[in-house]
Parts: structure tokens; sequence; C-alpha cells
């Protein structure tokens, strides 16, 4: 008898889905299409509101700049940290580590814009406070 074994050759291994180069930039774009979109909004919204701030001729108008600024310079920070997070999340592929430090930036940038929309309350707090 013939006791050798059947030589069956072996599968070559397919490419996960997700390594496909078209459809990994797809998803990517994807997700980072709000985030995007958030940044775009928010440059625009800076651009429209924002003053420059020349030599003040009241109080008044010393505390309107700075709560034009102070909102401005938030609205900014929490960009940053919305874009920063998004990238995170998108590159971080399933590894928690990378995706919670991505949720991490991603509350920050939600409570830089709380701090934003609550920074004109604050300046006027402190305008009444010093007038």
């Amino acid at each position: 008898m013939n006791h050798r074994p059947l030589h069956r050759p072996t599968p070559t291994p397919r490419r996960p889905v997700t390594d496909r180069p078209g459809r990994r930039l797809r998803r990517t774009v994807r997700r980072l299409a709000p985030a995007a979109a958030v940044v775009t909004s928010a440059a625009v919204a800076v651009a429209l509101v924002a003053d420059p701030a020349y030599a003040a001729e009241s109080l008044e108008q010393v505390v309107t700049n700075i709560r034009t600024w102070l909102v401005g310079i938030l609205v900014a920070v929490a960009t940053l940290f919305l874009t920063v997070g998004g990238l995170r999340y998108a590159a971080a592929n399933g590894d928690p580590g990378e995706v919670e430090k991505a949720k991490l930036a991603l509350r920050s940038a939600a409570i830089g814009y709380g701090l934003a929309m609550l920074a004109p309350l604050f300046v006027t707090i402190v305008g009444q406070w010093v007038a």
C-alpha cells in the first residue's frame, strides 16, 4: 500500500475587505467628512464674528472685544481637539487604547464648545463686577 499523504496546495490568503485600498480611503473620508464640515463652519463663524480689537473708547467696548476674542480662541481650540479626535478615531483601527484617546479628545472638544457658548455670560458677569 502506498501511504503517502495527498498533496493539497495551500490556498493563498485573501486580503481582508478592510485592507482594500479604495475601500479604506472611502471609509476614512466618510469618517472625516463630518469633522471637516464642523471645522469649516467654525472657521466661517469665527471669521464672521471676529472684529479687529482696536483702541476702545469705553469699558463696554473693551468687554465686548474680550468676549469676541475669548469666544474665537475657545472655538479654535475646540475645533483643533475635534480634528485631532476625529483623526485619532479614524486611525485607531480598533485599538482600544487609541479609541479611548480619541474619545477623550472628542469629549474635550465638546467641553470647549460648551465653554465657548458660555464665555459671553462669564465676561458679562465680570464686566458687571468691574463697572
